[in-house]
């Protein structure tokens, strides 16, 4: 028999893979790029666990017996009381708004969601706190579970929603009418990749994005724009707003009214900021290590040549604060002294506690999402979207699907909608590198962060540091920011600001109802836990921004002259907002 030879074993191997790779990413289509590995894995740990323990077997017996006795008992009230009985089983929480119209007081609806909300309770029970369970494979059941409840819960039906139901009734069906007409609007216009109904009505450049300015660098990954300053002198130390790339950047330059860029620009100072390209198939290859070179440090050598030897306050948001975080870790790391501070705004360097975001991170779903992006190129923006949808189901779906399809209603657009429906897609490389070596090995907090083949480490950054976080943040919850206090010794000025990811950040003064905590955390002084934090630290009523400019003035030089626009020599760009804000 004659041997094998070492190319034919290789071929054949590199075929398998490439078969199987063929197969995953069919697959992460079939399943909406969510593993059902993954899933199955995590329900089957979760039921033999739960098979094994007789002692929660018979606790959530009797937690149904019990619900069963109340919702018995609630029903002789209601025949009792005509329907309207004074007790109820089970109140909601003062965050569910689903069942807080008094329709759903009257009979036979009260029953209805009295009795949702019992078998809600009921599997909060069952998939929490059952010993033995992978921590990861219990949060994703406990999230499943409520996918589930969410949706077969009353209200998402016509005949089971007595507010729906009312204004049928009332309007003789015209709701209905004008509800199918917005849900076929949304599929042709989603078949079509058109943005949401309404959205349309903010454009770019017209209607946001329209403080004025320059495009002082193109490279193949970012634009960097340059805006003309409103007071007649500056601060010698310009502000780098670095936004995330799954964003298009114009969250910072919204409408006129919530423009942190022009807020920034009355107060005093120069302001760039990167606006990432979309990229394409072609930007397949693209990596972190790209986004650094050719994305921040490209902006501050930039930067530098229009104000040589100024020193720098860098501004990185979300995911562009972690890259800041990196960048500044590496010029720590080799001597280089060009930042004056750094402002991280709903950015994490630590991933161990990332939100309920992890839920889709795991080996089985990172394997899935790259094989499906190796045949893309790229992970799409609906991808992006529907993963943010899930988390926040009801918010983002089915309120939705009630106040417009069956309601009638079609909510108005504002700025911040208008934005959030204009999408974005991330290179394959760079997004698979971000999930692995941030999310799942956690290389950054761990001090095994490769730039240009060298670990970085937070705990070399010596700048001063003012860091947000947000109270009802789903994407980079406040307690994984402030974790930042556990890996940097140097000084950390950290906001809680109310609000969410984007609302809490894009957070104008005059806005009603804002609130924020501020404390500064001096060098080598000794950790204090989130929850202590919170409780030992005055609240403030206003925004954030405020606290912001006092303190990057606090750390600034006197007011001097404006510098130009652009570097003398540069070609001429274009002005703000730029092309690649642009593309689709």
């Amino acid at each position: 028999m004659s041997p094998v030879s070492t190319d034919h074993v290789i071929d054949t191997q590199a075929a398998s893979r490439e078969t199987d790779q063929y197969f995953h990413a069919n697959q992460a289509r079939a399943f909406a790029s969510l593993s059902p590995a993954s899933i199955s894995l995590a329900w089957l740990d979760w039921a033999m666990h739960l098979a094994a323990s007789p002692g929660k077997q018979t606790e959530l017996l009797r937690l149904a017996a019990h619900h069963q006795r109340d919702l018995g008992q609630y029903l002789f009230d209601s025949l009792q009381a005509s329907g309207n009985p004074s007790r109820a089983c089970v109140t909601p929480p003062e965050t569910d708004r689903r069942f807080s119209d008094p329709a759903w007081c009257r009979w036979p609806f009260n029953l209805l969601h009295q009795s949702f909300l019992l078998t809600q309770d009921w599997w909060e029970k069952a998939t929490s706190d059952l010993s033995g369970v992978d921590p990861h494979h219990q949060r994703q059941v406990s999230f499943w579970a409520r996918q589930w409840l969410d949706m077969v819960s009353p209200g998402n039906r016509l005949w089971t929603n007595p507010v729906a139901l009312n204004r049928t009734f009332a309007e003789r069906g015209m709701n209905l009418l004008r509800g199918g007409g917005y849900l076929l609007e949304d599929i042709v216009r989603h078949q079509a990749g058109m943005p949401a109904a309404g959205a349309d009505r903010f454009q770019v450049g017209r209607d946001v994005a329209t403080m004025p300015g320059k495009v002082v660098l193109r490279n193949g990954l970012i634009e960097l724009i340059q805006y003309a300053p409103t007071t007649e002198t500056v601060r010698p130390e310009p502000v780098l707003l670095m936004p995330a790339w799954i964003m298009k950047y114009y969250i910072l330059d919204l409408s006129p009214h919530n423009s942190l860029v022009r807020y920034l620009r009355d107060q005093g100072y120069t302001v760039y900021c990167i606006s990432w390209k979309n990229p394409t198939d072609a930007d397949a290859q693209r990596g972190m290590d790209d986004y650094l070179r050719e994305g921040f440090f490209a902006a501050l050598d930039t930067i530098n040549r229009i104000q040589p030897e100024r020193r720098i306050h860098a501004t990185g948001y979300c995911l562009g604060g972690t890259l800041l975080s990196i960048a500044a870790a590496a010029m720590a790391r080799d001597g280089d002294d060009r930042l004056a501070s750094i402002s991280l705004l709903t950015a994490q360097v630590d991933f161990s506690e990332p939100g309920e975001i992890g839920l889709f991170i795991d080996e089985a779903q990172v394997h899935m999402l790259e094989a499906q992006m190796l045949r893309l190129g790229y992970f799409s923006a609906d991808q992006m979207a529907g993963a943010f949808q899930m988390l926040r189901s009801y918010d983002l779906l089915w309120s939705r699907v009630i106040h417009e399809y069956l309601l009638g209603d079609r909510r108005p657009v504002n700025d911040l909608m208008a934005w959030n429906a204009d999408t974005t897609r991330m290179p394959a490389r760079m997004h698979s590198q971000y999930l692995r070596r941030l999310y799942l090995n956690n290389d950054l907090s761990a001090g095994r962060y490769p730039v240009n083949g060298r670990p970085v480490s937070v705990g070399d950054i010596r700048l001063p540091i003012f860091a947000v976080g947000t109270v009802t943040d789903h994407v980079a919850p406040w307690r994984s920011v402030y974790k930042l206090h556990q890996f940097n010794p140097g000084e950390i000025s950290f906001v809680l600001t109310s609000g969410g990811h984007n609302a809490g950040i894009v957070n104008e003064p005059g806005h009603p109802r804002r609130q924020y905590r501020i404390r500064t955390r001096q060098p080598g002084a000794p950790f204090l836990p989130p929850d202590d934090w919170m409780a030992s630290t005055p609240v403030h009523d206003g925004s954030w921004w405020t606290a912001w400019t006092q303190w990057l003035a606090d750390r600034s030089g006197p007011l001097q002259a404006v510098p130009d626009l652009g570097c003398p020599g540069c070609a001429d760009l274009g002005d703000a907002p730029g092309s690649y804000v642009l593309e689709t």
